[in-house]
């Protein structure tokens, strides 16, 4: 009994070392789209930490629209210039491009996004597949490989 309570142990304590060194996508917005911490960290040069949002509870006016999403915070980041120069997109025109009628939701990283409105940048993008959810032929994006 004693092995299989350690061997228990060790799985479990394998498996949460494993979880935290590969840590969660973290989102952040620019210029009101939503991109990834990762994006805009190879944009230092055009791009700077504004604010960072600890909790969804302060976040301002202008992104609580997010907060399902940015349950953890979140970091604003401003164009240097003033100037946006990385490609955005709404998340309709997405839906168009794989052939999903623009008014159906889009799942990023999990999250659901009913608002197709909503922009991104494109570039977080590395992997989608279409999927149905509740009837729908529904687009899942995924930020990592």
């Amino acid at each position: 009994m004693k092995k299989l309570l350690y061997s228990f142990l060790l799985l479990s304590s394998a498996t949460l070392f494993a979880q935290q060194k590969n840590p969660a996508v973290k989102f952040a917005v620019a210029d009101n789209a939503i991109g990834t911490v990762e994006l805009f960290n190879t944009k230092k040069n055009v791009l700077q930490v504004s604010k960072v949002y600890s909790t969804s509870a302060s976040l301002p006016q202008s992104l609580k629209k997010y907060s399902s999403v940015f349950t953890k915070g979140v970091t604003e980041y401003k164009f240097k210039n003033g100037e946006n120069v990385l490609d955005r997109m709404a998340l309709s025109n997405m839906n168009t491009q794989y052939n999903i009628p623009a008014d159906h939701p889009v799942f990023i990283e999990g999250y659901e996004f009913t608002d197709t409105n909503t922009m991104i940048y494109p570039e977080i993008k590395k992997r989608t597949e279409t999927k149905d959810y509740n009837g729908k032929k529904t687009l899942f994006i995924y930020t990592t490989e």
